[in-house]
């Protein structure tokens, strides 16, 4: 192709010359000129199937096309992408900048196209932007400029001007949370704090969730109070507590203070324990039913989307109430055997009494031993009058079993 929109490329596969997949591409590296002459295309972002992101230059590229991006034979660097002084990053950073129009008006990017030189050069010679109809409208339709044509664009003025962020969370609009974490960790902390922004609540909660403790503690301290507060409330329980168990006491006894008393209750309840307990690692809000609950109603509540799977691996039966902590606890079905009974059989006649539980001071090392005990994802927690208290999942184990900076480092690469 010899000129490519590059933020259409954003998630496209990325294949080696054999045609194994490498990864995806997730940005385009650009350097940007004094001059209003086109900038040259450094090379691509690659995510790999580890979740590290690498660079590849463009000379590596062999193809671009609508469905895929082919690379060369030969070797290609697998050290982490770290950003240079007078690198732009396109998607991340060049959607949502306003640039200057000939006549005086303004616009704002949503995308630039990328073209092949006779130097076999790649280089951004048109921009596509949505001009300004009053002074917050971006109703106008979308017109492409040539790069010459426009100013706005150099490292300070991106770097200087504020942004909105509504292009750029709509490329993240199909990427799963723990990516759309990823590529805001590599994003510059001005650009990172503009996308958290825009994003909803439940949307931005989840993302959350899936950063490093210093980034949490970056994009929450960005936030105003009240907000902070409601992307507490919008969080899983235990991940809410593992987050403000990092703040200093005055910043967590407000925020408990400003979230909903009926949301800020578990979270409360879980800040009693340490964080390397299984009191500290659980959540609070396990699949519950009553004793006299259909097989049909089990299989129901484990096809929630919203559940991770190993949540959603075991159903847990209790006296009312059902709400943590429960009355007293009765047993759990595994859902394989949900699977293979009449749905409308009641699940207590299919429990699992025998099960060991978990105290809610067990050591972190005592939760690990339990599941490779037991070849399990989740484990209940109780008390010692048998009420369940909540339920540990393998997840949460290995989040405190890897190094602090697992996240930003990814996957080791064979």
């Amino acid at each position: 192709m010899n000129r490519v929109f590059i933020a259409q490329l954003a998630g496209l596969p990325v294949f080696g010359p054999d045609g194994e997949p490498v990864g995806k591409a997730r940005d385009v590296v650009i350097s940007l000129r004094i001059d209003r002459q086109p900038p040259r295309v450094l090379g691509m972002v690659v995510e790999l199937v580890t979740r590290r992101r690498i660079f590849v230059p463009m000379l590596r590229l062999t193809s671009i096309e609508p469905n895929a991006v082919t690379l060369a034979t030969g070797s290609v660097n697998l050290r982490p992408f770290h950003q240079r002084v007078n690198e732009v990053l396109v998607i991340g950073e060049l959607l949502d900048a306003k640039i200057q129009l000939a006549d005086g008006g303004t616009a704002v990017v949503v995308d630039a196209a990328m073209e092949l030189s006779r130097t076999r050069d790649w280089r951004v010679v048109r921009v596509a932007a949505r001009q300004r109809t009053g002074r917050f409208s971006l109703k106008g339709p979308v017109q492409v400029w040539r790069w010459e044509d426009i100013g706005g664009l150099s490292v300070n003025e991106i770097a200087g001007q504020p942004q909105g962020a509504q292009q750029l969370v709509a490329v993240f609009e199909g990427m799963r949370a723990a990516d759309v974490a990823h590529a805001l960790h590599e994003l510059p902390p001005k650009r990172r704090h503009e996308v958290a922004d825009a994003l909803d609540d439940e949307r931005l909660a989840d993302v959350i969730e899936e950063l490093s403790e210093e980034d949490q503690k970056d994009v929450l301290s960005h936030l105003d109070e009240e907000r902070a507060a409601d992307i507490l409330e919008a969080m899983n329980p235990d991940d809410a507590a593992d987050l403000l168990g990092e703040l200093s006491e005055g910043t967590k006894d407000r925020l408990l203070e400003l979230m909903e008393p009926e949301e800020s209750e578990p979270v409360r309840r879980l800040l009693e324990y340490s964080f390397d307990t299984a009191g500290g690692l659980m959540t609070p809000e396990p699949i519950i039913l009553t004793p006299d609950a259909t097989i049909a109603e089990a299989l129901a509540r484990v096809r929630n989307p919203d559940l991770t799977p190993a949540l959603a691996s075991m159903v847990f039966v209790c006296r009312p109430p059902s709400a943590t902590p429960t009355g007293r606890y009765l047993g759990c079905v595994h859902i394989q055997r949900l699977l293979r009974e009449p749905p409308f059989d009641l699940v207590a006649g299919v429990l699992d009494t025998d099960l060991a539980r978990l105290p809610p001071t067990a050591s972190l090392s005592d939760v690990t031993r339990y599941f490779a005990t037991y070849n399990l994802v989740c484990a209940p927690v109780l008390d010692e009058t048998e009420h369940l208290l909540g339920a540990v999942t393998v997840d949460d184990v290995l989040d405190h079993l890897l190094p602090d900076n697992w996240r930003e480092t990814g996957l080791s690469h064979a």
